[in-house]
């Protein structure tokens, strides 16, 4: 036993635990799929999951490392879910195919990520000159414009108010692309934040008139972390339209980019493996609130999903649990743990 947690205190494994977490996760539950042993609620779950995943932490490089308030997550994420979808039927129909191929998909990530990015350099010119509230305000009607845009558009390009027909995918792969996605935003975020970039963006978020006289380019970061996150956004787009057989407008109103949001804030802003956390477990809660709350009591699935979130925020945040905080936790946990399970002394010979 002391060998494996001497393993696990090892500066290198540390430092990329999240990354073999997500490494076994994609390997447990990817072996699952494609045997046909994991339920197709399940496997709706974890893939809704990890796309979640992957907006928090996207998210998190604007709100949590640059200090920017963004509502516009949904909006780069409804751009590349429709353009990432028209370019998966048009390349699915060209090819005279009946579904959609893992290779279609992953040009459909990057089509759809590439063009949310795009947006991401003309929403980011001119808005991020502006702080705080003005900002939130600003990409919170850029998300509104696009989705109207888009709905509004001759009915051949997205299918107006009936929605966007996506092409059919064999869901089993869907899941571990999805977790794919997820690593290589784990993977980017990590690296940025802990490079000189980083620093020098933690300087902007820390005192932005200090940063620049240090002679740093606020502008430039700022345009780059804008765009990075933009990116991520619309893969996650692209991911979601494939969990659809329809896509719709109304999927990525400026509720869902609050909700994203409050994943970012519940797990800590700047916090990555928190943001991802929080992700998963506001989307379950969501999934269970939804399956067990049906017909009449449908109604109630907002009520009580928002009082959880209250009660979350509450344990987080009150003073007067701090000593209940500080005494269960994940840290306190690994600890008592570690003391149960360590190795035992052995028992001196005159003793035996």
């Amino acid at each position: 036993m002391s060998m494996i947690t001497g393993f696990f205190k090892k500066p290198f494994v540390r430092k990329y635990a999240n990354y073999f977490v997500v490494l076994l996760a994609m390997l447990v539950f990817g072996v699952l799929s494609m045997t046909g042993n994991l339920k197709m609620g399940t496997q709706f779950l974890l893939e809704q999951i990890a796309i979640a995943m992957l907006l928090a932490v996207s998210l998190g490089m604007v709100v949590g490392f640059l200090g920017e308030l963004s509502l516009g997550h949904a909006g780069f994420m409804c751009v590349g879910a429709f353009l990432g979808g028209k370019v998966s039927a048009v390349l699915t129909e060209a090819m005279g195919a009946t579904q959609s191929s893992i290779p279609i998909l992953l040009l459909s990530l990057l089509a759809g990520g590439a063009v949310a990015a795009v947006f991401g350099v003309i929403i980011g010119l001119p808005a991020l000159r502006l702080r705080g509230d003005y900002l939130a305000i600003v990409t919170l009607a850029f998300g509104e414009i696009v989705r109207n845009v888009i709905m509004n558009l001759p009915e051949s390009w997205f299918g107006k108010t009936l929605g966007l027909e996506t092409p059919r995918f064999d869901r089993k792969y869907l899941f571990v692309i999805a977790l794919f996605a997820f690593l290589a935003c784990l993977i980017v975020t990590q690296n940025l934040i802990h490079s000189k970039h980083g620093r020098a963006i933690i300087a902007i978020k820390d005192n932005e008139i200090a940063a620049r006289a240090m002679g740093v380019d606020i502008t430039k970061y700022k345009l780059f972390v804008f765009t990075v996150s933009s990116f991520f956004a619309g893969v996650a787009g692209v991911l979601s339209s494939y969990t659809q057989s329809r896509l719709q407008t109304t999927t990525f109103d400026y509720n869902y980019s609050i909700e994203i949001l409050v994943m970012v804030v519940l797990g800590g802003m700047g916090s990555i493996n928190g943001s991802a956390l929080a992700a998963a477990l506001i989307t379950f809660i969501n999934h269970k609130l939804q399956t067990v709350l049906t017909g009449n009591l449908a109604v109630l699935q907002n009520v009580i999903y928002s009082l959880i979130l209250i009660l979350i925020v509450i344990y987080r945040n009150a003073p007067g649990l701090k000593n209940f905080r500080e005494k269960y936790n994940f840290a306190t946990l690994g600890a008592a743990l570690k003391r149960r399970f360590a190795k035992k002394k052995e028992v001196p010979d005159d003793e035996q």
